[in-house]
């Protein structure tokens, strides 16, 4: 490469015709290079495009008609649920319509399917088929500000059922920490209190009790005035 001269003291580059034709280290092979960059990059944005695309298609094609048909397909079965009729919500509500488990075969992935699944777990607990419902609650994806509690607090009683309180207590311990239901999350705590102090360990007892005292004092919350006496029962307090 031949260099000149400016009329200051730095020397500046010049490109020889020869050089950008001279293959490898050339300009030549620098210009293939980022041609063939710029098409990798293309394919990807053509890649990323087809992903948000066929996205789009699922949700409107698939996921949003499931949505609308659950939703009509499971009116039946809550009307069932609410009048406590557990085994016909679950099977045959009634009138040709799918119960809970229908709902879920067919339409699982949408928002009501996955309701279903908490409907079909509450279902089996009051039935007293502790497993079943374990296996549709735990499948329940529960979001929002009173469904988190809902599913861990019921969660706890189905294991409580099955006598392996150690995973009631945590389930207990999830409910009082999810979601944003002071009502509920107080009820909760009291149920891990209650069960700490039914098997013999008075000071997680007392810590749970404590907590619901210094942390839900409202006296709209039902179980908040008569928490000292819950303190006092498991030994805390003034004795």
């Amino acid at each position: 490469m031949a260099k000149r001269k400016t009329n200051q003291t730095e020397e500046l580059p010049v490109v020889d015709v020869e050089e950008v034709h001279s293959g490898g280290n050339g300009l030549n092979a620098l210009w293939n290079n980022l041609k063939h960059r710029q098409d990798i990059f293309m394919y990807v944005l053509g890649g990323l495009a087809l992903l948000v695309l066929g996205w789009w298609g699922y949700k409107v094609l698939v996921v949003e008609p499931q949505q609308k048909d659950a939703v009509n397909a499971m009116w039946q079965a809550q009307y069932a649920f609410e009048r406590d009729s557990f085994r016909l919500a679950l099977e045959n509500p009634g009138g040709g319509y799918d119960g809970f488990l229908g709902i879920i075969d067919k339409y699982g992935s949408s928002k009501a399917g996955n309701l279903a699944k908490y409907y079909a777990g509450i279902c089996y607990l009051q039935l007293g088929e502790f497993d079943n419902a374990i296996r549709y609650l735990e499948d329940f994806d529960a979001d929002g500000d009173l469904l988190p509690i809902t599913k861990y607090g019921a969660l706890g009683d189905a294991y409580s059922e099955k006598q392996d309180y150690n995973k009631a207590l945590q389930m207990y311990e999830k409910a009082s920490k999810a979601g944003n239901h002071p009502q509920l999350a107080a009820y909760y705590l009291k149920k891990l209190g209650m069960l700490h102090e039914y098997r013999g360990n008075k000071e997680a007892a007392i810590a749970a009790y404590e907590r619901l005292r210094r942390d839900f004092a409202d006296q709209s919350i039902s179980e908040w005035p008569d928490i000292e006496k819950y303190i006092y029962r498991a030994g805390g307090g003034n004795q």
